[in-house]
């Protein structure tokens, strides 16, 4: 089968049931003792953006780390895959999956088919047109979608590789990451794999850093989501009335970042008909990124229904990327 000059497909799976679950969230997140957002409505179009300047920081280390990680294992991975599909969820940028099949040849990608998934359909076009530029023997069909939401129908009978990068499982609480994963993986056969990677535990003073910019672009991005909401639901939050605020919480191992009210204020959500009032000082948690020790991780994919096939550390073990497989 000649693949070459294949035109890129998108299928589009955001619809109205999407809108009533951003209500549902933001109803319930907002009425919680603790104000809360789900991260995944960071990225829209211009939080995609966002995030991929975060990842150009000097202080970001965990983009930069995971690629010179992919670069250097790059060609172990994909000669254990020779066909199917490589299914990333949350795919953003095309810089990671580019590692990969820069490890390839032209026979072996016309083999392949790559599945990005991403809620952003800007983040999609901008990255499947640059990977085909790049390699033109290679299929794409892009997927519209929330991952952390249902993927049914992606399972085809040809091999598997999902892959989550960007050490996003941090995202999740234990009990959501652990369901999450079973969730994503209940259709992977044995022989079948998912690369998962995970950013270590590591000294507070480069957590702190990398999460408060210098430049101001993970504020940014964080009151993103604010403008997301003041789209979607015609709220009327005032960006300025908020700060960013990242830190290290060293007993859960993991950054949590706030949005802080900075005096008493109020905020109308119109599609909800509701309207949520602040203190000065009252926050929005936004995120948590999660830091994984070896045992933490495997202890994670274990209690998922996963078992380690390779395990890939960064030299200064900051990062890992784990293959895995389903359990027998």
């Amino acid at each position: 089968m000649n693949l070459f000059n294949q035109p890129i497909t998108l299928e589009n799976h955001l619809h109205l049931d999407f809108s009533q679950e951003l209500k549902e969230d933001i109803r319930r997140g907002l009425l919680a003792k603790q104000k809360r957002i789900p991260s995944k409505y960071f990225y829209d179009d211009q939080g995609s953006q966002l995030f991929e300047e975060i990842c150009k920081t000097p202080e970001y280390y965990v983009t930069r780390t995971e690629l010179e990680l992919l670069e250097s294992i790059a060609e172990d991975l994909m000669q254990g895959f020779q066909e199917g599909d490589l299914v990333e969820l949350g795919s953003g940028a095309h810089w990671k999956i580019q590692r990969l099949l820069e490890a390839t040849d032209s026979a072996q990608r016309q083999r392949l088919r790559y599945l990005p998934i991403d809620v952003s359909q800007e983040a999609i076009r901008v990255s499947s047109q640059a990977l085909q530029r790049r390699f033109p023997d290679l299929a794409i069909h892009g997927h519209i979608a929330d991952f952390t939401g249902n993927l049914i129908g992606l399972k085809q009978s040809r091999p598997l590789m999902m892959i989550l990068f960007g050490s996003s499982i941090g995202n999740f609480e234990f009990d959501e990451a652990r369901d999450f994963l079973r969730r994503v993986t209940a259709d992977l056969t044995q022989e079948d794999r998912f690369l998962l990677s995970v950013d270590r535990v590591k000294p507070a003073s480069v957590l702190h850093a990398a999460y408060n910019d210098q430049a101001g672009v993970t504020a940014a991005f964080n009151k993103n989501v604010l403008t997301v909401l003041n789209r979607q639901l015609e709220a009327d939050f005032v960006l300025e009335d908020f700060a960013h605020k990242a830190f290290f919480n060293l007993e859960a191992e993991r950054v949590e970042m706030h949005l802080v009210a900075q005096r008493p204020l109020r905020a109308r959500v119109k599609h909800l008909d509701m309207e949520f009032e602040f203190a000065e000082g009252e926050s929005i948690h936004t995120e948590i990124s999660q830091k994984y020790s070896k045992e933490s991780a495997l202890a994670l994919v274990q209690a998922a229904g996963l078992q380690l096939v390779r395990w890939y550390h960064a030299q200064d073990e900051w990062f890992s990327i784990m293959e895995l497989q389903k359990a027998n």
